[in-house]
Parts: structure tokens; sequence; C-alpha cells
């Protein structure tokens, strides 16, 4: 028996025929679908110590599950001590069966950790259907072992849907579970 993660069999029995009767979509073809997440965060403290990516690379491939690259500056910035081609950050991005787990695991594991949480804006949307959320620590993931960090960094998660607008994306979003501020006055 081949297996599928939980969220992507919630999309295609639940999630798609709702977004169809809302939408009055004609063909299954025109439901959005989540295509990828990206996650990605700056090491600026990288500048001076060069373990700090190698750190940041360990820590992010944890969380999402698959190894995580450095980007590297593209200019050089005397005031900031930074020279062209220096590791300044790390990301991963994931598709498929990675990007269902994760998202999994973002909303009903680490979100839930964050304190006096209310909820995600549902302001970040780029006005194309794609959302940007972000984390002020990467200590929500339960992956993370608290003894071994040395600092306290954040992240951006990037969700991009095939949606053609943000109400859409937003549409596909709740339905996939992600907790939104105004989600309850809606619904009201």
């Amino acid at each position: 028996m081949k297996y599928t993660p939980r969220l992507r069999d919630k999309y295609f029995k639940d999630v798609v025929p709702a977004l169809m009767e809302q939408f009055q979509y004609s063909s299954v073809m025109q439901v959005p679908r989540l295509t990828k997440i990206c996650i990605n965060q700056g090491v600026g403290a990288a500048t001076q110590d060069k373990k700090m990516v190698d750190a940041a690379l360990t820590e992010l491939s944890t969380i999402a599950g698959q190894k995580a690259v450095s980007t590297k500056a593209k200019t050089s910035i005397s005031n900031f001590k930074l020279r062209e081609k220096m590791p300044i950050g790390v990301k991963v991005t994931l598709r498929h069966h990675h990007m269902y787990e994760f998202l999994d695991r973002l909303v009903g594991v680490a979100l839930p950790r964050v304190r006096d949480f209310r909820g995600i804006n549902d302001k970040s949307f780029d006005g194309r259907g794609n959302y940007s959320l972000g984390i002020t620590e990467q200590l929500i993931f339960p992956e993370i072992d608290i003894d071994k960090i040395t600092r306290v960094s954040g992240m951006d998660i990037t969700f991009v849907s095939t949606a053609k607008t943000d109400a859409e994306a937003l549409a596909l979003l709740k339905a996939l579970g992600l907790p939104f501020k105004n989600q309850k006055k809606e619904e009201a």
C-alpha cells in the first residue's frame, strides 16, 4: 500500500468539492492547489561567525525534513562587513509529500506552541494567491533540541499556490487548516 500524507487526502476528498461549490468552478482543474512551500532564514550574524550558517543549515534541514542549502550575498556592502558570495542565509523548498507533511506539523504542532497565539494574520497575501508567514523563533518546532541552540532566530515561510486571487488562496489555506485571526468573525 502506497503512503499518502493526511492533508493530501483531505485536499482531494474535502477541500476540492468545497472550493468548487464556493467559487462555482466548471472543472476540477480550476480549483487552486498548493504547489510548494519555501522556507528561508537570514543569518545576519554570519558575517562575524561562519559557523552560524552551518548551525542554521542543520536546524532548517531538521525542521523541513529535507536538506537545506545556503544562500550567498549578491553584492558587497562594506558597512555590514559583507562580501560578495559570502554565505548569509539558508533556504529550502518543499514540494509534494514533504510539503504536506510540513504543513501538517506546522498547523497541528508548531503554531499552537507559539506564546499568546491567537491566529495568523490574513493580510500577508501578495495579490497573486501566495501567502507569507513570519515566525520569530525556531523553538516552536518539536524537532529542535533546545539544549543545542546557540541563538534564537526566526524564519519566513511562503505558501505558493495556483490561486488567481487572494480570496481563493485564503479559502484554500483555511480549508487546509491554517488558523487565521479573523476566521471566527466571518463564520459567526
